[in-house]
């Protein structure tokens, strides 16, 4: 979920690089799970995470649209998250009994993330520690490469920021167009294209900026 919003609100006003140490450690989260209940739709999916979820689940996406993820419309463009129980305390489908991650391994970016944000700048990514989210107190540090444990972080940053520049070129198309045809049959483009297809695991990167480039030349 993007917050366009005074940093100073959200966080403490630090930002972060991957080498610097933040208080973010809860402990394994031993006996909690509060930020995994309440969430609605904004723990949004991006390219890499269905793919991770499809693989690790061994679903597809259709079948994923029927156990664990929903889609939403974000300033215009169509986009799947993760999908919370009905419940009247909500919470994500992916907890079991006792309240622990079932996908843990191969949980979406925007969890591995918590309780940090992305900051996208010029110069590529930067982190901050949210406020008034991580119920755990007494937190330790942590590096924050550590905490986000993605192999291979720099190709991870750089698909993240081309795919977040590419997101905001697509909602600034969606405020322009009136054309309600075109704007439907480009967001089943991307739904398609971006989600629906398998990437092979070990060239991702790799076809996802092909996909990119391809996508941009037709629309």
């Amino acid at each position: 979920m993007e917050r366009n919003v005074d940093l100073m609100e959200i966080s403490d006003g630090k930002i972060y690089g991957l080498n610097d140490m933040v208080k973010a450690c809860a402990g394994n989260c031993a006996g909690c799970s509060a930020c995994c209940h309440g969430r609605g739709d904004t723990v949004t999916l991006d390219p890499l995470d269905v793919h991770h979820l499809k693989k690790g689940l061994c679903l597809s996406f259709e079948q994923l649209l029927q156990r664990g993820i929903s889609l939403s419309v974000v300033e215009g463009v169509i986009r799947p998250s993760i999908m919370m129980t009905d419940e009247e305390d909500s919470k994500c489908v992916f907890l079991n009994e006792q309240g622990r991650c079932r996908i843990h391994s191969f949980r979406p970016g925007l969890c591995r993330l918590f309780p940090l944000g992305r900051v996208y700048q010029e110069n590529g990514l930067g982190y901050i520690l949210l406020t008034g989210e991580c119920v755990r107190e007494n937190r330790t540090k942590v590096k924050v490469r550590k905490w986000i444990d993605m192999p291979d972080m720099p190709a991870y940053e750089d698909f993240l920021c081309k795919w977040h520049a590419y997101l905001k070129d697509l909602q600034q198309v969606f405020f322009e167009s009136n054309d309600d045809a075109f704007l439907k049959n480009m967001n089943m483009y991307v739904l398609q294209k971006f989600y629906v297809e398998d990437f092979a695991a070990e060239v991702f990167y790799e076809k996802l900026k092909e996909k990119l480039d391809e996508a941009r030349r037709l629309f």
